[in-house]
């Protein structure tokens, strides 16, 4: 540790790479936490896909025409995840009652066409591993600068549109009805999202963005109570992991993205762990009967209980529980 911050205080790039660290490790997580509520946690990946294609693109046209040299490949990555999140939605839309097969559709043909790119980009003396796993060491100022002013957007955006995001999520049709603009709000989400991969990619690379998306938002609900709470401890398990991360990858010189992703796993892992002894070990001490899986038989858990719930939560009317709302009820939000 000790040769870490000697070495972050005397180096450059040590100093891009925290920050830019940071920085994917804050708006990650913060719209993950909304990719989860919308249980869509595989269009984080199949977007980061398809941004390969776009990087792959901007490559080979700054190297044909000297115009796009000034253009960052990353931006056409982000214009690629915009367009395909879009595309989605309307595959969504016209296979609804078999909306789940317009991921996989986008998925496969995002990683074909990025296959074909890849083959021409490498004949152009690219590193594609860079492009596949991320180098958060090659982190520019540049990039820095393109990465702070994503995130600041990020987070604006959020905070402005938080209740519209929300309530969409959860129940789409009730948002509608309540006279949320819809078309408006799904197109905001794409745009976050296409910024989240762009802020991204230069730390864990293509094949590892959905992960730091996902992963400590699946840390965040085991312990937290309501879905500001998830956000709140979403943002500190991807900060975490970035840092933690970022210094053993330097000390033990590891791959830095993947090093990253591990240790957002291993603290999920700690995690679950921890909370199935803690179960087991209150049972013992007080004899409680475990807890059934739903809280009563006649009360099934539905998308409208949970869409009603988050909503008045948003307003800090009632805690997020995945049993459903229960007022004045503190829920444990641990999944039963």
């Amino acid at each position: 540790m000790r040769e870490f911050l000697e070495a972050l205080l005397t180096y450059r790039f040590l100093q891009n790479a925290l920050l830019g660290g940071l920085l994917t490790g804050f708006v990650a997580p913060l719209i993950g936490t909304f990719v989860l509520v919308r249980r869509l946690p595989v269009i984080a990946d199949a977007l980061a896909h398809i941004a390969l294609p776009g990087v792959a693109t901007g490559i080979i046209l700054a190297s044909t025409y000297p115009w796009f040299a000034h253009i960052d490949p990353v931006y056409f990555g982000m214009l690629f995840a915009l367009l395909a999140m879009l595309f989605i939605e309307k595959l969504r839309g016209a296979y609804r009652s078999y909306s789940e097969i317009a991921i996989p559709i986008a998925l496969s043909t995002g990683v074909g066409f990025g296959v074909v790119l890849l083959s021409i980009v490498r004949g152009l003396n690219v590193d594609v591993f860079d492009l596949l796993f991320g180098n958060i060491l090659s982190v520019t100022s540049a990039d820095l600068y393109r990465m702070a002013f994503a995130s600041a957007a990020i987070l604006f955006l959020v905070v402005l549109f938080y209740k519209e995001l929300l309530f969409l999520s959860f129940d789409e049709d009730t948002a509608r009805v309540s006279g949320v603009p819809a078309e408006f709000v799904n197109f905001l989400f794409a745009v976050l999202l296409a910024l989240v991969i762009g802020v991204a990619l230069n730390v864990v690379g293509m094949l590892l963005v959905s992960a730091l998306i996902t992963l400590p938002v699946a840390t965040a609900v085991r312990l937290a109570r309501s879905f500001k709470e998830t956000i709140l401890l979403s943002v500190l398990f991807g900060e975490w992991a970035v840092l933690t991360g970022t210094v053993l990858s330097y000390t033990y010189n590891l791959a830095t993205g993947g090093t990253i992703v591990l240790v957002a796993a291993l603290t999920l892992l700690f995690v679950l762990t921890g909370e199935g002894l803690g179960k087991r070990l209150r049972r013992r001490t007080t004899g409680e009967a475990p807890r059934p899986l739903v809280r009563s038989a006649n009360v099934p858990l539905s998308r409208d209980d949970e869409g009603v719930a988050s909503f008045e939560a948003s307003r800090g009317l009632v805690r997020l529980s995945p049993l459903g709302p229960s007022n004045g009820e503190a829920a444990d939000g641990k999944g039963g």
